[in-house]
């Protein structure tokens, strides 16, 4: 399955937990917080300044 800016950050790390260690070299050290689970991966690309569609690229590479 693709995943794309509009995928939660839950559903993400659901799917692909492998995606988890990318997040975090960039700043989403908040992955087990309640609140992020439902956020997508647009806007928590938007709170820490990463280009979204450049995001979405890598995890899915991965």
């Amino acid at each position: 399955m693709a995943i794309d800016k509009d995928t939660a950050i839950g559903d993400l790390l659901r799917l692909k937990p492998e995606a988890a260690p990318l997040l975090m070299e960039i700043g989403m050290h908040c992955l087990g917080c309640p609140a992020s689970q439902g956020e997508t991966i647009e806007e928590a690309a938007m709170v820490h300044g990463v280009d979204c569609e450049d995001l979405v690229t890598q995890i899915n590479a991965i």
